[in-house]
């Protein structure tokens, strides 16, 4: 097995700007992942693993490196592990992979599809938060209209735990995926304030899809203006407006309920 010590390496350095820079991750194509259950799931979601970084310091003894297929494995040290891992405790492997298209073409949607949609979301808390959700309501896709971030960073990866790769992600701008829905004469439910009615009073037992925006300004017009119906959540307190992750899981439990879960 191949070693590094290094943290001068070439091969390491190359990895720590795929780490801090989307212009790289795009450029190459891969991205870095951290974690024995964030590797699993993204093997799971058929991602194409390149390489392992193992630091046999860090690994557990329960690690079964045959579960992984990759074109290499890499030993590394103490330090290059330090210098490549984002989080503080993890179980000492790493994994180079390519990413995934976030065509809207590519989506694999079912008869009657129920999808979250969110404009602009710019926190990769609230990003990660809603991807669990979506895989806890096993939702049949995830849109990101007019990505701020970019979906591989590894705060997304983290704050997703891994639900990245489970979900079904496309990205695009508010009127490609406006004219996608109508296309596929999928229902879309807008959470604004704007000409409103309440959420629960709602049909979403046909193909729909949830559209959320940021705290800060809601949704554009074009989300309100073209919607099936705009909704809102009703809200006994002092303030209008509530974290945009725990909007999207009301929503999204709202619509599994209708259909029975």
């Amino acid at each position: 097995m191949k070693q590094i010590t290094s943290v001068q390496n070439p091969y390491i350095k190359s990895l720590v700007q795929l780490q801090e820079k989307a212009k790289e991750r795009k450029k190459t194509g891969t991205f870095l992942i951290e974690g024995v259950r964030e590797i699993e799931l993204a093997v799971k979601g058929g991602y194409q693993i390149e390489t392992i970084l193992l630091c046999p310091e860090f690994v557990p003894n329960t690690f079964n490196l045959s579960t992984f297929q990759s074109n290499e494995t890499i030993e590394i040290s103490k330090e290059v592990y330090q210098k490549l891992a984002y989080r503080d405790t993890t179980e000492g492997v790493l994994a180079v992979a390519q990413t995934k298209s976030f065509a809207l073409s590519d989506l694999q949607l079912p008869q009657n599809p129920l999808i979250l949609i969110a404009e602009a979301p710019e926190k990769p808390g609230n990003i990660g938060a809603m991807l669990r959700t979506a895989d806890a309501a096993s939702l049949d896709a995830v849109i990101i209209a007019n990505p701020k971030s970019d979906m591989y960073s590894p705060n997304i990866v983290r704050s997703s735990v891994g639900c990245i790769f489970t979900n079904q992600i496309a990205t695009g701008t508010t009127e490609e995926i406006i004219s996608f829905l109508k296309e596929k004469n999928i229902n879309f439910y807008a959470a604004t304030l704007q000409n409103s009615t309440y959420y629960h009073t709602q049909d979403y037992t046909q193909p729909t899809a949830l559209v959320v925006g940021t705290e800060a300004t809601g949704l554009s017009e074009a989300w309100r203006e073209a919607s099936t119906q705009n909704i809102i959540i009703p809200m006994q307190g002092a303030i209008d407006s509530m974290n945009v992750s725990v909007a999207a899981a009301i929503l999204i439990f709202e619509a599994k309920r209708q259909r029975g879960f």
